[in-house]
């Protein structure tokens, strides 16, 4: 077994695991694929992509398992989808230079590790957002996801955990689905502009697929353990460190 070889398994590895965890907590395990690929020297021009893709696999299983166990709540999400979806298309046209799309993604990978180390309280929900807001907030994250390939749910959730406008499980339910429309826009985005999806993505589908099964098994149950976010989120901030190192 070359090189090569052994560098594919431990990014299929890497995936596996990244999926089980984001999945566990209603996320699509985009900033955990971009680290994953980040660290093994990934090219930047495939990153975005396969992120997306991979996204729309894990986070449409991890909805589909959330709506079935009754947590979706389809009168908060709408605003910030309604904002998010178009300028997830937007971010996806645009095609970044190399080095600059490290910048961004490192910097995106920091905030995800932020949000991982940082452990949230469960909270009932006490309010809605106002839908104006959630609007403005499905934008901007919703052009991030697009741009980066990280679907948006990271950012997202710790925002309805903090302002209480959702409890774990239903911003989980909440966050898998804005990922998952978040991703298939910004990959109609990366497509229309003319780019290319990467071939070998087969195995990583499966690889992330039978990570997310577990995930969202444990999602529905229960959440996966503190200790081992904040692991990922150390692992986020060393590919984060290499992302900028390469730049």
């Amino acid at each position: 077994m070359d090189s090569a070889d052994t560098t594919s398994i431990l990014l299929l590895i890497l995936i596996a695991l990244a999926a089980l965890l984001y999945s566990s907590v209603g996320h699509g395990g985009a900033s955990g694929y971009l680290a994953a690929m980040a660290l093994l020297g990934v090219a930047p021009a495939v990153m975005k992509p396969a992120a997306l893709v991979l996204n729309i696999f894990v986070a449409g299983w991890v909805a589909w398992r959330l709506y079935r166990a009754g947590y979706f709540n389809a009168r908060l999400f709408w605003p910030f989808a309604l904002g998010s979806i178009p300028l997830a298309f937007v971010g996806g046209l645009l095609i970044l230079p190399g080095n600059f799309y490290r910048y961004v993604v490192g910097a995106a990978l920091v905030l995800a590790a932020m949000r991982l180390l940082v452990e949230a309280r469960d909270q009932p929900a006490r309010s809605v957002p106002p839908p104006m807001l959630a609007v403005a907030v499905g934008a901007v994250l919703g052009f991030v996801s697009g741009l980066t390939g990280v679907g948006g749910g990271i950012f997202l959730s710790p925002l309805l955990l903090f302002l209480r406008w959702a409890d774990m499980r239903h911003t989980a339910a909440l966050s898998a689905t804005f990922i998952l429309l978040n991703s298939i826009s910004g990959l109609a985005g990366h497509v229309t502009a003319g780019a290319d999806v990467p071939s070998g993505l087969p195995w990583m589908v499966f690889a992330a697929l039978a990570g997310g099964v577990v995930g969202a098994e444990l999602a529905v149950r229960r959440l996966a353990p503190v200790r081992l976010r904040q692991l990922l989120g150390v692992v986020l901030i060393i590919a984060a460190a290499k992302m900028f190192l390469a730049a």
